[in-house]
Order: C-alpha cells, then sequence, then structure tokens
C-alpha cells in the first residue's frame, strides 16, 4: 500500500511531518470530502473485509465509500503510517426511536494524542452528525464546527458525543413530514470509552450489518458525502442536499425523489462512485435520519 496514492485519493497535497493538529485537521478534511459514507456494497451482493488492504484497494483504487470500521480504519493506517499515537475505540450507537444507545459498540472511532492533548477523530459517521474536525477530548466544552456545535461530555468513564443543530428548512412542503428529517435542535450520536480496541473487535458488527434484517444497513442503501456547504445523501431513492446555515441559524434541505434508472448517475455525479456490480436499492421500513 502505498501513502501516496492515499493522499492523491483526498486531494492532500501538503505536508506530513511533523504529526500536529493542523495536519490532521487537514487530513480528516480532504478524507471526507473525498471519500464518501455509504453500504451500497451490501446491496450489490459484494463482501464486505475489514482487512486493511482490501479496504485500501476499495476506498483508495476503485475509488469507492465504505462504513465506519473502513473509513476509521484506512485512517487508522494513515495516521500510524505517518507518525501519529492513534487508537481504534467503540462506540455505542444513540437509537433515537427506542430512546438508548444501542448495547453493542458497533461504531469505531479513533483517538490521537498530540503532546497534551488528545483528540477524537472519525470520517465515518456520515449526513448531518459527520463531525468536520477533531474534537478535543474535553467535556462539557462546545465545539464548533460548520455543521453545527458538537459537545463532548464524560460520566463516570463514558464519553458521550452530542450535537446541538440549527433549525431546518425544507424547500418542498411535500417532504416536510419526510421519515428522513430530525427536526430536533438536539441530537445524542454516541458513547465510549477509552478502552482500546483492535479491528478485531468490530467483524461481528461487520457481519451484522451486511446480514440481519434488524441492521438499517441490511435495509437500506445509504450514501453521504460532506461537501464545502453541507452535505449531499442519498438513502433509498431520496436524493438530499443539506446547505448549512443558508440563513442565519437555518439549514436548507432539499429532497428529491429519483427514478431507478436515475440513481446509478446520481451516485456518478453526485458521489463520484461507479459501480461494478447491479445495485438493488433499497429502503424498506426502519430509522434512518439525514
Amino acid at each position: 500500500m502505498d501513502i501516496n496514492k492515499y493522499f492523491a485519493r483526498v486531494g492532500y497535497k501538503g505536508s506530513y511531518p511533523p504529526a500536529d493538529i493542523d495536519t490532521l485537521s487537514a487530513i480528516m478534511h480532504h478524507h471526507i470530502r473525498a471519500i464518501p459514507f455509504e453500504n451500497l456494497s451490501v446491496h450489490c451482493g459484494e463482501p464486505i473485509s475489514l482487512n486493511i488492504e482490501s479496504i485500501f484497494q476499495k476506498l483508495v483504487m476503485k475509488q469507492r465509500g465504505g462504513w465506519c470500521s473502513e473509513q476509521n480504519h484506512l485512517l487508522y493506517w494513515v495516521l500510524n503510517t505517518i507518525g501519529y499515537r492513534v487508537v481504534m475505540l467503540a462506540a455505542h450507537v444513540y437509537q433515537p426511536h427506542l430512546d438508548e444507545y444501542n448495547p453493542f459498540a458497533t461504531h469505531l472511532v479513533l483517538k490521537v494524542t498530540l503532546d497534551s492533548k488528545v483528540y477524537i477523530v472519525d470520517v465515518g459517521y456520515g449526513s448531518s452528525s459527520q463531525i468536520w474536525q477533531p474534537l478535543e477530548l474535553t467535556s462539557g466544552m462546545d465545539q464548533l464546527q460548520i455543521p453545527g456545535i458538537f459537545r463532548l461530555s464524560e460520566c463516570n468513564g463514558i464519553w458521550f458525543l452530542d450535537k446541538i443543530r440549527r433549525k431546518q428548512m425544507v424547500s418542498d412542503g411535500l417532504f416536510s413530514e419526510s421519515e428522513l428529517l430530525d427536526k430536533s435542535s438536539y441530537r445524542k450520536i454516541h458513547c465510549f470509552s477509552l478502552q482500546e480496541k483492535t479491528i478485531d473487535y468490530f467483524l461481528e458488527s461487520c457481519r451484522f450489518h451486511q446480514t440481519s434484517p434488524k441492521s438499517a444497513f441490511a435495509n437500506k442503501s445509504v450514501c453521504s458525502l460532506q461537501v464545502p456547504d453541507g452535505v449531499r445523501t442519498l438513502v433509498g431513492w431520496t436524493y438530499t442536499e443539506t446547505k448549512y446555515n443558508y440563513r442565519m441559524g437555518v439549514d436548507l434541505v432539499e429532497l428529491k425523489t429519483l427514478q431507478n434508472n436515475e440513481v446509478e448517475e446520481v451516485l456518478k455525479e453526485k458521489f463520484g462512485i461507479i459501480l461494478e456490480s447491479p445495485l438493488v436499492v433499497a429502503n424498506k421500513p426502519g430509522t434512518y435520519t439525514i
């Protein structure tokens, strides 16, 4: 694997020594704008592997995207390669329809230590809950980013990540009650401990999300990409563009229903994805918000 091929993939042209916060932020910034969060392999009949060589081939060489355990495993390799102190952590994703955190820690995030400071890095959450910059691991501090305000809070060794969100303005009233919209102003995202994990820890959840009828990712085809002014998302046949802070304190959300023959063209034009296998678009009942 060639680190320079990764940098070419994400469009990063800066230097990478030294391993400092500015370089970390720049690499993360380029990554989330180049590599989509997506689960399309599940709906193309392609098995997902967490082997780093397989991930590199898929996300870098084939210019595809992936979900958290692919995206953050790739970034873990990159940061390790260029000299960062980085470890994997496992997070419990908040389930709003149950008003509880998933009892299983299925989401991979990274902890990066720089001198006396610790940061949480995550390029694999997608949609409007995706952080755009590393989060300083400080309890109770509001951290303003373009998507909104993120806040980490610690209680008894468990860290909770929340987002304070702007109001949403939906351009087409026909979609104002779409199940994809999260109208809450305060969103719980996930929680985690600082216990270090290895990639093997995530093998079972990777299998679950590919095969279980209880998994939202097995029931819905999803793709999202961060762009300079917001985020693009495709869930099933519904394509969405969210523009952050379109008006002061307001995000503009534009939704469109695609026809079957439009989906792969939108994937190519809006997400830079060209599929090798036929996609079976899916949007079975279940909770997934943008």
